[in-house]
């Protein structure tokens, strides 16, 4: 990913990862044991470097999180518990990739270097023919005005405690979104593992929107057919039971952020 970076070559499933969320590929590269633990023995002076560790008497510790860093860390734990506490819904067929270029032609798409597999006219229709059912803000955001009030919800920000529910697949690649927030009191372990649910979440994401990404090795999943989407709901099931692993180990470190 680094090499095709340099060259200048956009991806338009793995770039999302780095383009959308704010963490560099850097930052999964710098190892944290979380909050709470010491490291003491031969090897821990690098630590050092990095002004959030510092030492104390046994050895080298992360600093305590700032208020602002225990604010977030606290609205994170609220949304994650009120998405744990919802049953997952798996009704949406991940047609938000498809909302995003209702009633526009093939230049005007987020993509537009990669083609529409059932073209502009086609996709619309596509749209215009199942159920409009998402529940993340982040996604509906991006919806072209034709298609918002197709929606059945009109998330918003300020709805996003109310409404996001862990058969979301962005409400499960948002994991990474989170622990990298709370990085480096949030172990490195747990933030690569988030890391990883979430390139499994865009790719599935990917092969359901309406483009054709074949060239680049991703096998459409046809969920303007009927078998389509029972194969996207069959993954999306499996991205929501790992994301609910997930979900709670990124709580129980957030939690220990509050004390």
């Amino acid at each position: 990913m680094l090499e095709r970076s340099a060259r200048g070559e956009k991806h338009p499933v793995e770039d999302f990862l780095f383009t959308y969320y704010a963490l560099r590929p850097a930052a999964l590269r710098r190892w944290s044991p979380g909050a709470g633990t010491r490291l003491v023995g031969e090897g821990v002076e690098p630590f050092l470097d990095e002004p959030r560790w510092q030492r104390d008497d046994d050895g080298v510790v992360l600093v305590e999180p700032t208020e602002r860093v225990r604010r977030s860390a606290s609205w994170v734990c609220d949304l994650l518990e009120r998405t744990a506490s919802r049953p997952a819904q798996l009704g949406c067929f991940g047609l938000h990739e498809w909302a995003m270029v209702h009633g526009v032609g093939q230049d005007d798409v987020r993509h537009a270097g990669w083609p529409l597999r059932l073209g502009a006219e086609g996709s619309t229709a596509v749209v215009e023919s199942l159920p409009l059912r998402c529940t993340h803000h982040d996604a509906f955001r991006f919806f072209t005005p034709s298609a918002r009030p197709l929606n059945e919800l009109q998330p918003t920000r300020e709805s996003q405690l109310e409404l996001e529910q862990p058969g979301c697949l962005h409400a499960t690649m948002d994991l990474y979104k989170w622990a990298g927030k709370l990085s480096p009191w949030v172990s490195a372990e747990l933030l690569a593992d988030c890391f990883a649910l979430a390139r499994d979440a865009r790719s599935l994401d990917m092969r359901a929107s309406p483009y054709d990404l074949t060239a680049l090795g991703y096998e459409p999943v046809p969920v303007e057919t009927v078998e389509g989407r029972r194969a996207y709901v069959a993954g999306q099931r499996t991205i929501a039971v790992r994301g609910a692993a997930l979900r709670e180990r990124l709580l129980v470190e957030a939690r220990t952020l509050l004390g």
